[in-house]
């Protein structure tokens, strides 16, 4: 996988100590994101998932793995690995994406890899940054129009079923 970084500890990226995992890769390109330096496919480092993995578990303090970037969802495959190592420990999953659940959706028809990690995603932090919709007021979020999702409620609904917190 391409990485951009890994976080032990991060108490930013949702509830308790999480591993965060910064994917590198996307091509949203939101005006006013955070993170631009993840924006290049070919930028951070090769990272096999299984040295990912055991840096996840030096910790047994641990709540739960959050899958962030760039764009989690164009490495589906190497997350869904990560999300499935994370569940096997007991831990819960979060993604944040920039793409609307619809359009994963939409993409889970024809891409397994997307399919498999939605699958494996507790809970999603949904939607595209906007800088007209910035704000510090909410939990998680870096812009009103975003939504914290539950995933498996979602995909059973067909819709975005949202997580109040």
């Amino acid at each position: 996988m391409r990485i951009a970084g890994l976080v032990q500890d991060s108490i930013v990226d949702g509830p308790g100590l999480r591993f965060s995992v910064f994917t590198q890769g996307c091509h949203l390109h939101c005006d006013g994101c955070h993170n631009p330096s993840v924006w290049d496919v070919n930028g951070g480092n090769e990272m096999a998932v299984g040295d990912i993995i055991s840096e996840m578990e030096k910790n047994p303090l641990t709540d739960g793995l959050t899958l962030t970037g760039g764009e989690p969802f164009l490495q589906a495959a190497g997350c869904s690995r990560l999300a499935a190592a994370a569940r096997e420990k007991g831990l819960d999953v979060w993604a944040f994406t920039g793409y609307d659940f619809e359009e994963l959706l939409a993409l889970a028809e024809t891409d397994i890899s997307v399919r498999e990690l939605l699958g494996l995603v507790d809970v999603l932090v949904d939607g595209r940054f906007m800088l007209s919709e910035r704000t510090l007021d909410v939990k998680w979020r870096g812009s009103k129009n975003q939504r914290i999702l539950d995933a498996q409620k979602s995909l059973a609904a067909g819709a975005g079923v949202e997580v109040v917190f």
